[in-house]
């Protein structure tokens, strides 16, 4: 926790009644968190004020406010006054994250980087790195990224944290705060084109996670990393992954290949060294997220082979391919978030899927830009051949994902339109057999796992 003094200076904030500010300040923006003897900060939002709440936060307990307003604190009440505060909740975390002496890693890229994040964090902690902690959920933007190292103790050994970007500049908002010592960029694709204007602003906010001079974690795989990669001052350490007969290529200071799901590859300038590991996560695009968070965790001073032995041990995180049963039918659920990449890595990964027969439900992806249409029609063209038994497909652009399917040939009797993801429930619960798998995939906003839950809901009814 920051001391009043210290939140003073990282903010320049006006004092009321500055003696009876408290000596330590835990600091939260949330109400019902709220426990006696907090600092209450009061965000603006798009829908919310947090000033209309300092009342209700002073009678649950904070004892010092910090707003933009002065007329929001009641008389009696010690506050610091700030021109905005979500700037100074932003400087805030940052005075927390410079009086840590954790090394943080961040990660960022268009697709991959919470599951690598989850996965650096479960490798650190099985390699004996110490206290580790990490962002929560997709906590990734500057209000959870501050939240993180404004919760953070002082005991702590290493910060694994998510950067996301869905406007331009926000990565080097988030670097300002956190000053990361690695920094892991898994891929730059086509995720959020639509607000960020257009493909080079989208680089350049990704890139910009470099800006503070940490070490870079690269993957091999991407076009864009390995043009870019000379602009950067220190040696670089590079990841992929590649088919279990695939040669490795060692680039820079390091790169770590996992091979197949059964080799970790490690090469430098000594030499090359292999390991072997038993991964069991699905699909090609997990075992690069699983190289990335292994290359992190080598460039954080871990073993090869305690990096190495960590890997049977990595379960991904709850909403990425995340496998259920409703009945006598296997679920997997990965609609936590959808771009064109990622969708079409879970396709690649839903084809292995040995079942009796493969169904799909794909929603739309979203914030793609102009290119939405062109890119929906190559889901649905991947759809098809995915030697699918049925494939639903609904949201904005299922008119798009309708006829990337057809031009690649899907029968019409294969295909099925849903309006409402109570229209894909009722198909199921009429046509799912034992034996099936089902993969759910579609952008968060479409809610897919209201079809799980009112599957299961039918069902329990029936």
């Amino acid at each position: 926790m920051l001391s009043a003094e210290e939140a003073l200076q990282s903010t320049g904030a006006v004092a009321i009644r500055r003696e009876a500010l408290p000596a330590r300040m835990r600091i939260v923006t949330d109400t019902r968190t709220l426990r006696s003897g907090d600092t209450f900060l009061a965000l603006r939002g798009e829908r919310f004020d947090g000033h209309a709440f300092t009342a209700e936060a002073v009678a649950l307990g904070a004892v010092a406010l910090i707003v933009e307003d002065a007329a929001a604190v009641a008389a009696g009440v010690p506050a610091l006054v700030v021109p905005d505060t979500k700037a100074a909740y932003l400087a805030l975390a940052g005075a927390a994250r410079a009086a840590l002496r954790a090394r943080v890693v961040a990660i960022t890229g268009s697709t991959g980087k919470t599951t690598t994040k989850s996965l650096l964090a479960e490798i650190l902690r099985a390699a004996g790195a110490g206290l580790v902690a990490a962002t929560p959920a997709n906590e990734n933007n500057e209000i959870g990224v501050s939240k993180l190292f404004l919760a953070l103790e002082h005991a702590v050994d290493v910060v694994v944290v998510e950067f996301g970007a869905r406007h331009y500049g926000d990565i080097a908002t988030l670097v300002a705060v956190a000053r990361p010592d690695v920094a892991i960029l898994t891929n730059v694709g086509d995720a959020h084109l639509a607000v960020m204007g257009s493909r080079e602003r989208l680089v350049e906010t990704k890139w910009s996670i470099f800006g503070s001079g940490a070490s870079a974690v690269l993957n091999a795989a991407d076009p864009v990393s390995v043009e870019r990669s000379a602009s950067l001052a220190a040696p670089v350490q590079w990841f992929c992954a590649l088919a279990a007969d695939g040669a490795v290529e060692v680039r820079g200071e390091r790169t770590t290949v996992l091979r197949g799901d059964a080799e970790l590859v490690v090469g430098d300038a000594s030499g090359v060294r292999r390991y072997p590991v038993r991964c069991m996560l699905p699909g090609a695009h997990n075992r690069a997220n699983v190289a990335a968070a292994c290359a992190g965790a080598l460039a954080l001073g871990c073993s090869e082979e305690a990096v190495a032995a960590s890997i049977a041990g990595l379960t991904l995180p709850e909403g990425r391919y995340e496998r259920t049963r409703v009945g006598d039918v296997d679920v997997i659920f990965d609609a936590y978030n959808a771009s064109m990449a990622g969708t079409l890595a879970t396709l690649d990964a839903f084809r292995e899927e040995r079942a009796a027969r493969r169904i799909a439900v794909l929603a739309s992806m979203a914030e793609l830009g102009d290119g939405s249409a062109s890119m929906h029609e190559r889901v649905g063209a991947a759809a098809a051949n995915a030697d699918l038994s049925a494939l639903l497909i609904g949201g904005e652009f299922a008119s798009d994902l309708e006829r990337g399917a057809r031009a690649a040939g899907i029968p019409a009797d294969r295909l099925v339109r849903f309006e409402q993801n109570a229209d894909a429930v009722r198909w199921l619960v009429e046509n799912a057999q034992p034996g099936d798998v089902v993969l759910l995939k579609g952008s968060r906003m479409y809610h897919l796992e209201e079809v799980v839950d009112g599957w299961r809901g039918l069902r329990r009814g029936a």
